[in-house]
């Protein structure tokens, strides 16, 4: 489902309305200076248990929390790149940070997973979403991976996960992009053989959102897509009181020319 936000409009005739485009690298970080605002991650970082688990997003929303910077693609290990599904170089990856009341905790991801309690949160990346608000991860884990874990034991008990993911991953439909297939179905498949795993109880969190909640404005996903390096933009049509829009519109030239993410080496590639 998607995050709740509340945007109060103005009468229609006073209605002010701006156009903006957000490159998906760009996306991410406007995503990440939402999650990070978000009453739950804040109280969870600061009282309760916090995982950032990998994922090229999750590297921009540990960078707003705590400052520390990592490549976005040694923040995960499922990644598609080059045309291909791969995974990160072995070597190359960074384990997942959890916190517990803003202290970094070394533990195996399970083992903090199982100590879960009302109030914590999981922060996930994924590689689809829906009009409906669910998400879908793709998984090459035989076991599911990560999303397996969070469905397991922290949506189970009604934990938070909040799942940060631009508009450039829209599907129509995540139940009906997954169903009928997985990764023992597949003959042919290009890199890692992969299921879609949809998550329907997480709080997801796209551009819409996370304007929404830190401009106060109302936003419509107008088109997408474009060429010199902005291959799966996404085009926003804001909306709201003049302050709003002008606020919205500072927060977006905010991020305006996020480096596109790099990656050097993969699974495949070497």
């Amino acid at each position: 489902m998607f995050y709740p936000i509340q945007v109060d409009l103005p009468e229609r005739s006073c209605v002010e309305q701006a156009v903006v485009v957000l490159n998906p690298s760009e996306s991410k970080r406007l995503l990440a200076k939402a999650v990070v605002e978000l009453p739950e991650v804040k109280q969870a970082y600061a009282e309760g248990r916090l995982a950032v688990t990998t994922s090229t997003t999750g590297a921009f929303v540990l960078e707003e929390l705590t400052g520390e910077k990592i490549p976005a693609y040694c923040y995960c290990i499922g990644l598609v790149a080059d045309g291909l599904l791969t995974m990160t170089h072995q070597d190359d990856r960074e384990g997942a940070r959890f916190f517990l009341k803003g202290e970094r905790v070394m533990e195996d991801a399970r083992t903090f997973f199982e100590a879960f309690a009302k109030g914590d949160v999981a922060i996930k990346g994924a590689n689809a979403v829906d009009p409906q608000g669910t998400a879908g991860v793709l998984a090459a884990n035989p076991q599911s991976g990560t999303i397996g874990a969070l469905i397991s034991r922290v949506l189970v008990r009604g934990a938070h996960v909040i799942i940060p993911v631009g508009l450039e991953k829209l599907v129509a439909s995540v139940p009906e992009a997954a169903a009928g297939w997985g990764q023992l179905t597949l003959s042919r498949c290009m890199g890692a053989t992969v299921g879609l795993v949809p998550v329907s109880s997480a709080l997801v969190v796209t551009e819409i959102q996370a304007l929404g909640l830190l401009a106060g404005v109302a936003v419509r996903h107008v088109a997408s897509g474009g060429v010199g390096g902005s291959e799966g933009a996404v085009v926003l049509l804001l909306e709201g009181h003049s302050e709003n829009v002008a606020k919205a519109w500072d927060l977006v030239q905010s991020v305006k020319g996020e480096p596109a993410l790099e990656v050097p080496r993969h699974q495949f590639s070497c």
